[in-house]
């Protein structure tokens, strides 16, 4: 009757009750907000093999994802940064973090592809 009670009245949890943080994108570190901001990235690409599965997906920054993208091909993708250690290795992605760092969670700008790659 209680917990009934408590759900009609908009509460959400127990007293102390804390909504989880939002995790923080595993290439800049920042916190990832959800809505346009965010892009599921799947470390192997579904083109070659990869699976939507929690150990092989990650939430990203929309232009951490697309600077990626970018920046390899889904074949390199797969085959030599499956990581994000491997990936900050790589001195083009490790100065987009050192400049997307500075930018607020919410920011969105457009990394177009390469013509030749």
């Amino acid at each position: 009757m209680v917990a009934k009670r408590r759900l009609r009245d908009g509460a959400a949890g127990p007293p102390n009750w804390q909504p989880a943080p939002p995790p923080p994108c595993p290439l800049c570190g920042r916190v990832v907000l959800a809505g346009p901001s965010a892009d599921v990235h799947h470390w192997v690409p579904r083109s070659e093999g990869g699976r939507t599965t929690p150990e092989n997906t990650a939430l990203l920054h929309r232009v951490c994802h697309r600077k990626l993208h970018a920046t390899f091909s889904e074949r390199e993708l797969a085959r030599n940064y499956a990581q994000p250690l491997a990936l900050l290795a790589h001195p083009e992605i490790a100065s987009f973090v050192r400049w997307v760092q500075r930018q607020p969670p919410e920011f969105v700008d457009s990394s177009r592809r390469p013509a030749r790659r």
